[in-house]
């Protein structure tokens, strides 16, 4: 196993340099880089001509970049102020130049400055995490609380009006997107029309630093309950049916029937052989589930319910060409990404030690 994960943590390497280089050079042919905003807004008199400037450093990076002068000169601004704002947003320099210096501040942890908010990324990244964090850990919590003892239920009672009906419930609720559920709880439960339970929006409310502890827990969770509702309803569905096919290929083998031939109870046969085999997937799968819904699962849940999360974030920062959040971001969790997949091998030999990477690899 030490063979294997040596292995994969060298890979970790040139497959973080490709995901960063291939997403950069995308970002050379997409139009309308930070230096060619900044000119139409001042153009177009939103703002002056220095507001919003933070000189990100050299992080991200548009050809547009390059024609900003021959733009600018084309609305009439001064040329000298268009370099200025190139110098300042670092794209004065060639385009690969700033890749690898963006690479090498990338092994030093220096993921750069905002260009917009003129914050450090990981200030920014640390910032937004227990926000994604809160709805990524509850919702996964719920759906495995929820989809394993379904889904062994259903296999037990393969055929039966209990697992006909639950089906049915199953897939309806996978069939609406958690953002219209998440709509119509704010409708019916958040003071739309019908009952003010709920918060609308925000993790916390806004005389939390004034409660006690017990109160603080309380305000809490009473915010969390519609968002960790809107995806919870969607993602317990192919995990229910997943732990039923697991259980019901398991439940047909050869090694059950011997179980049961010897006299042992149905719990038993259940929880004591079939239970680990099928549910070997399941739990391995954890680790990736959970970075799935921190980063990008709860992107709409975030904006409809006003939460500063990460998916948040990104969404943001490309929005408005930010790329050293753009490309700090996707370093960070292509990383994490990464790593987690390795943990969910090494889940896998400890759920079935009888899985051997090395020999397979051999």
């Amino acid at each position: 196993m030490g063979r294997y994960i040596l292995k994969r943590l060298l890979l970790i390497v040139p497959t973080l340099f490709g995901i960063i280089l291939i997403n950069f050079v995308i970002v050379q042919f997409a139009p309308g880089g930070p230096v060619e905003q900044i000119i139409a807004q001042v153009q177009f008199g939103n703002m002056s001509t220095t507001a919003g400037i933070s000189g990100g450093g050299d992080a991200g990076q548009s050809s547009s970049a390059n024609t900003a002068t021959n733009v600018g000169s084309t609305y009439g601004l001064d040329p000298a102020l268009v370099a200025d704002l190139e110098r300042q947003f670092g794209f004065d320099k060639p385009a690969h130049v700033r890749f690898f210096t963006m690479v090498g501040n990338y092994l030093t942890l220096d993921f750069g400055t905002s260009f917009y908010q003129d914050r450090p990324v990981l200030e920014l990244v640390a910032e937004r995490m227990p926000v994604s964090i809160s709805l990524g850990l509850w919702s996964l919590l719920l759906i495995y609380g929820i989809s394993v003892p379904l889904g062994v239920a259903k296999a037990v009672r393969d055929g039966s009006p209990f697992d006909i009906w639950t089906s049915s419930l199953i897939f309806v609720g996978y069939a609406i997107p958690g953002f219209i559920f998440a709509v119509m709880l704010i409708v019916v439960f958040a003071g739309g029309n019908y009952l003010d339970w709920f918060p609308l929006r925000g993790l916390v409310s806004d005389n939390f630093a004034d409660l006690s502890w017990w109160g603080q827990i309380k305000d809490y969770l009473w915010h969390m309950v519609l968002p960790v509702a809107a995806l919870t309803i969607g993602g317990f569905a192919t995990l229910t049916m997943l732990t039923k096919n697991s259980f019901l290929e398991e439940i047909s083998k050869q090694f059950v029937l011997t179980a049961q031939a010897k006299g042992l109870s149905e719990l038993r046969v259940l929880y004591g052989h079939v239970f680990r085999n099928a549910m070997l997937i399941v739990i391995a799968g954890f680790p990736a589930a959970f970075v799935g819904i921190l980063y990008t699962g709860s992107l709409l849940i975030e904006v409809i319910f006003s939460l500063d999360g990460l998916g948040l974030l990104g969404f943001e920062a490309a929005i408005n060409r930010d790329y050293p959040v753009m490309f700090g971001t996707l370093y960070i969790f292509t990383l994490v990404g990464l790593v987690v997949k390795l943990i969910g091998d090494i889940t896998y030999t400890l759920v079935d030690p009888r899985i051997d990477f090395d020999s397979r690899e051999g």
